[in-house]
């Protein structure tokens, strides 16, 4: 089994910066693609940003410019730096990842808890 926990959420102001962690831990191989998402009440969730295991990068276009995504793979850890926050970034962000606990084994994908972000005007 696979554990992603998330931490570093908070209130913020507008403008403001924050930065998530998502720190994978249990029975880990390797873990392939991760990525963050995001729920505001009453929506759908939605991709925020993903980062592959060779570093490549993809962002909403919400967020780009702003966000960056990084991962420590030392560490099996994700994380999320938020800059320039706007109101519209509130919401629950969940981290995810795929995981290999065997080298002979498809993949699983895995949930984190989710952290509130709040950003005031």
């Amino acid at each position: 089994q696979v554990q992603l926990v998330v931490s570093g959420g908070g209130l913020v102001q507008a403008g403001g910066s924050l930065r998530l962690s998502c720190a994978a831990s249990g029975n880990i191989v390797y873990i392939k693609d991760m990525g963050w998402y995001r729920q505001a009440p009453g929506k759908q969730r939605e991709l925020v940003a993903t980062i592959t295991s060779g570093g490549s990068t993809n962002y909403a276009d919400s967020v780009k410019g702003r966000f960056t995504i990084s991962r420590d793979n030392a560490n099996n850890t994700l994380y999320l730096q938020m800059n320039s926050l706007e109101p519209g970034d509130t919401g629950v962000y969940y981290c995810n990842a795929d995981v290999h606990s065997s080298w002979t084994e498809p993949s699983q994908n895995y949930w984190g808890q989710g952290t509130q972000v709040t950003v005031s005007s």
